[in-house]
């Protein structure tokens, strides 16, 4: 007589997680487990930890076949959170718990060989498609904090045994309670950064427009300095953003004990960074730093010391705001909206032509930057240079505002960009571009001619508009001016000389 039970748990395409029936059946014939269902290593591999955990627990399969299906049968299932809902399904097909007894309920997690429940990534994605579907999730002890943040019925369990019990009606489980929302780390001041007035300068309006940032300049002028107190002058993540950065951090298995922060994430990758590292991909299409640094900062050192073929794959999802990771039988998509941070040497002997460092002359500074490709470049809305500090700069006293006034001020700016309702104002689309950012006649004759003399890519031109808007912001305008417009192109690096005599002819 053949017996089946289901267990229901999540098979996880990005962020979105979809629902997968565990469906297990016993015949007879050769006995064995059989698992089906376009399952990668780990879940094969589901049906030995499942057996000894089994063994553990004094709980002993009876002969026969024991066919184990993962429907829909063509959508790939990776990962080790289908231990539980297999082991939990086979219980119920031989017996060992009441056939109904997983009827409303959501599964989740990796089983030990003692019969221990261990941690498996993506509680939280997993735990709210729960929530949609109006059942309970059923879980490690250790996923319980972070899969209570997302509502509903958790039941957090340390082992099988616990969880049979609970279902026989011996000792029923708590229900898991989220975990601590914390602050983050401690975010360096401004006002160690001494002297590069300009380039605080430039932090705070990539800060309050979300607009990429390059800093170029020779070594110890500070470039890593600024860029690491960038977090600090970012706003908290709202409500609805916490929720996505957690969820790709519960994904990519980096959320300890349920914590979330509201501080933005900084994610400064080496540049040996391979272009899975860097956009995402691998063996199980997880996301990349790209990704993992969602609604926060990502900063690349030694920008052209990362491959080329890196670096180009960030430009769709600098456009975008998202990566599509495209596989043979199924293609996954990451949200990837962030603020570029990246910093270079002039050259590669460190100080360029002109600062009395470089040993190659000015091939090695043309050399070096040529690894940048203009698409990339162009997709850089600040580019400065950073000079030297002096000695004097060191001997000044530490400035008197630091990133608490800089971050009050880029939080006023970020305010008048949500009262348009059109997002932040790097991420302007053309019709909000041109109803909130048209520069007054004599900032557009300066654009225009700007245009024509720095031969201007219509992006470039674009983005020259939301930097100047981003500028207004700050100085609290409802008008794009020229000064705004002057100002937005200061912060555009040329790369070749004869531009830089263009751009004086300009302003």
């Amino acid at each position: 007589m053949q017996t089946c039970a289901t267990a229901i748990t999540v098979a996880f395409a990005g962020l979105e997680a979809r629902r997968v029936e565990v469906q297990v059946q016993q015949t007879g014939g050769t006995h064995g487990i059989v698992i089906v269902g376009l399952g990668d290593k780990a879940v094969s591999e589901a049906r030995e930890r499942v057996r000894a955990a089994f063994a553990s627990i004094g709980l002993a399969i009876p002969a026969g076949r024991l066919v184990v299906n993962l429907a829909p049968a063509d959508l790939p299932k990776e990962g080790t959170h289908y231990d539980l809902p297999i082991a939990l399904a086979m219980m119920a097909a031989i017996g060992a718990l009441p056939h109904d007894a997983l009827d409303g309920v959501v599964c989740f997690g990796e089983v030990g060989l003692d019969g221990s429940l261990a941690s498996a990534p993506g509680a939280l994605p997993a735990a709210m498609a729960a929530h949609s579907m109006d059942a309970a999730f059923i879980c490690p002890e250790v996923c319980g904090a972070e899969a209570a943040w997302a509502g509903g019925e958790v039941m957090a369990a340390p082992s099988l045994l616990a969880l049979v019990n609970h279902f026989r009606g011996g000792a029923a489980l708590r229900t898991a309670e989220r975990g601590d929302l914390v602050a983050g780390a401690d975010v360096p001041d401004l006002r160690d950064v001494r002297g590069q007035e300009q380039a605080k300068r430039a932090l705070e309006i990539a800060a309050a427009g979300a607009h990429n940032i390059l800093f170029v300049g020779p070594p110890g002028a500070g470039k890593s300095m600024l860029a690491q107190r960038l977090p600090g002058l970012l706003p908290p993540l709202l409500p609805e953003e916490l929720l996505e950065v957690s969820m790709l951090h519960s994904v990519a298995g980096l959320l300890e004990r349920g914590r979330l922060t509201r501080t933005r994430p900084f994610r400064a990758p080496h540049h040996s960074a391979s272009m899975a590292a860097l956009v995402g991909g691998g063996l199980r299409a997880k996301p990349g730093e790209i990704s993992l640094a969602h609604q926060g900062v990502l900063f690349l050192d030694e920008l052209p010391e990362f491959s080329s073929q890196a670096l180009d794959a960030l430009r769709q999802p600098l456009e975008t705001g998202n990566v599509l990771i495209a596989r043979a039988n199924h293609h996954v998509t990451y949200p990837a909206r962030i603020l570029l941070a990246a910093a270079m040497n002039p050259c590669r002997c460190g100080g360029g032509p002109g600062a009395g460092m470089c040993r190659r002359g000015p091939r090695c500074a043309i050399d070096y930057q040529a690894r940048l490709s203009g698409p990339l470049l162009d997709r850089i809305d600040i580019q400065l240079d950073v000079p030297p500090v002096t000695a004097a700069d060191l001997a000044l006293p530490p400035p008197i505002e630091g990133t608490a006034e800089a971050a009050a001020r880029v939080e006023r700016a970020r305010g008048a960009q949500a009262g348009r309702a059109a997002g932040v104002n790097a991420a302007l689309d053309l019709p909000n571009l041109e109803k909130f950012a048209a520069p007054d006649a004599a900032g557009a004759a300066l654009l225009a001619k700007a245009a024509e003399t720095l031969s201007l890519s219509a992006r470039a031109y674009h983005r020259t508009l939301k930097v100047a808007r981003t500028i207004a912001d700050l100085d609290g305008s409802d008008a794009v001016r020229r000064i705004h417009i002057a100002g937005a192109l200061s912060l555009k690096r040329q790369w070749a000389g004869a531009d830089q005599g263009n751009f004086a002819r300009v302003s």
